[in-house]
Formats: structure tokens, sequence, C-alpha cells
């Protein structure tokens, strides 16, 4: 269960006075600003996929290259299912490929199909953190996508301020803070001194002014 300040803090951002009504859901944004850490070095960066305990609010979009069976079994489960020869065709077509990495959360790939991915997609999808997780063709797809709808990926690459997704407005303040806190637990353990590490971290509605929570 999430601490009594950090739910606080999400009813604070939700509140009308700091998050007007708007005529869409928006998103809730957890920033987290960092001190002491040398981002140059890039073993001291966060590059973490977490899987938040209480969902997205909306799941992610999860992309599956694969083929045979597995693709098969993935394409009632995954968003998209891209089969070997369509990879060349996302090749040739960057557009096309550009929109598909920015359309999709998650990418997963089969383990076999990975020194091609890397080959003619790596320029497209690395540089956006969405470089397929490599799986086994046996794996089990239903239980691997499962869980990436749920998650959220974060990375600080050299900057001591970066910022991910935690929720909806229309997710309770206790579900929005359990996923905070679950965030910060695993930011803490990736930093040298933990806590210390964190300089501040506020919690905003996409339109909405950003409100302290540690």
């Amino acid at each position: 269960m999430a601490s009594q300040e950090i739910v606080e803090a999400v009813k604070n951002a939700l509140d009308e006075k700091n998050s007007k009504k708007r005529k869409f859901i928006q998103s809730l944004d957890l920033v987290i600003n960092l001190k002491d850490v040398d981002l140059s070095k890039p073993e001291n960066r966060i590059d973490e996929e977490i899987e938040l305990p209480k969902g997205r609010g909306k799941e992610a979009r999860i992309a599956v290259f694969a083929t045979g069976e597995l693709a098969l079994k993935a394409k009632g489960i995954a968003d998209t299912v891209i089969q070997p020869e369509q990879i060349k065709e996302l090749a040739e077509d960057k557009k096309k490929a550009k929109e598909l990495a920015e359309s999709h959360d998650f990418f997963v790939a089969e383990a076999p199909l990975m020194p091609t991915i890397g080959r003619t997609l790596g320029r497209i999808l690395a540089p956006r953190g969405k470089m397929p997780k490599p799986i086994p063709p046996d794996a089990d797809i239903e239980s691997i996508v499962n869980k990436l709808k749920k998650s959220i990926k974060i990375r600080s690459k050299d900057k001591p301020t970066f910022h991910c997704l935690v929720g909806k407005e229309d997710m309770s303040p206790e579900d929005l803070a359990e996923n905070i806190e679950t965030i910060l637990d695993r930011v803490e353990s990736k930093l040298e001194r933990g806590r210390m590490n964190i300089k501040s971290a506020y919690i905003k509605t996409t339109m909405g002014k950003a409100v302290r929570v540690i």
C-alpha cells in the first residue's frame, strides 16, 4: 500500500485547482529529478521496464516479430504481428517503419529474428528505446504480452530529469499512488545512494500543474 503522502500528492494533482477538467481523459506523469549522479557514464543511467501493479489506465500497445506457431499464437493477443517478409518491407519504407515505432510501446521478437531486425530496423527502433525483447520460439507469448500491457519504460539517458506515465486521471488516487511508489522503489534500487540521489519528484496531469511528491 502506498504512503499517505503520495496519495495526498496525487489527490492534489487531480484537484480542479491544479488540473482543470478537459474533454479527454488525461494521463498522469511522474517527473523525477536526480542529483549527484554522473549520467555521462552509461552504467549510471536508468533504463528500466516496470510492470505497474495497478496497470496504466490504458493498455500498452505491443508488436511481436514472429514466425509460424508463435506468430499464430500472438495474433489474438498482440496489437500487431510482423512476419519475416514484412521486416524487409518495413526496412524499405522508412515512413511506415517510423509510424510502427511511434504507435507501439513495446516490441517482442522471436530470438532468431533479432540479427535481421537489428540490421534492418535498428536505426529506427534503437534511438526510441524500442528494440525488441528477444524470446524463444516456444515462449508463453500470452503471459509476456499481458505483462507488457501493464508496463512502462523509464529512461534517464544523459539528463538528470526524466518522466514516465503512471496512469490515467480516472484511476483512483490510491491505485495511482501505488504505481508511483513502485516506480520510485525501482529507481532508488538502481541508484548508488538510493533516495539520496533523488533531488525531487513531481506528479502532474497532461495539462495540469506539477505537485511535489518527494
